[in-house]
């Protein structure tokens, strides 16, 4: 049987590099790969002091990354982003669980994130607001929404 799933919180300079390499081997596989988006995964942000990882793991391998959320800091509301999911381990919530995290923890803040657009239902089931209009990145339609305290 499966070990739980346990949530890991660093941020940019607390990762080591196995941790920042399994966060990236994930994003790349679902972002670039799976949905065809030829972007620069690697913006340099995710080392930032700004920046926040949180992800889910089992206990006994935190480095087999389930879900991860990537949280920004660095100018204006906290941006919430590279929301990504393992393949194998969609349709559990574990997203949703990590998104809610950063609500709880993070609430009395204002909140971003710019969402795929048919995800828009989803963001807005856990209190995020469209704020702006549509616009297309990398082929994908995107809209910005905001999560106010």
């Amino acid at each position: 049987m499966p070990s739980p799933l346990q949530r890991h919180e660093r941020t940019g300079p607390e990762l080591s590099a196995a941790e920042l390499h399994a966060l990236l081997v994930l994003r790349v596989d679902v972002f670039v790969v799976e949905q065809e988006c030829p972007y620069p995964e690697l913006d340099g942000r995710d080392l930032l002091a700004t920046t926040r990882h949180h992800w889910l793991a089992p206990a006994e391998d935190p480095l087999d990354v389930r879900a991860a959320v990537r949280l920004l800091g660095d100018d204006g509301p906290l941006r919430i982003g590279r929301v990504v999911t393992a393949p194998a381990a969609r349709g559990a919530g574990l997203s949703r669980e990590l998104v809610l995290n950063v609500v709880e923890t993070f609430g009395d803040e204002a909140l971003v994130l710019d969402a795929q657009s048919h995800l828009v239902p989803y963001y807005s089931s856990m209190g995020f607001d469209i704020d702006g209009d549509e616009y297309i990145e990398d082929g994908i339609p995107h809209l910005p929404m905001r999560r106010s305290s």
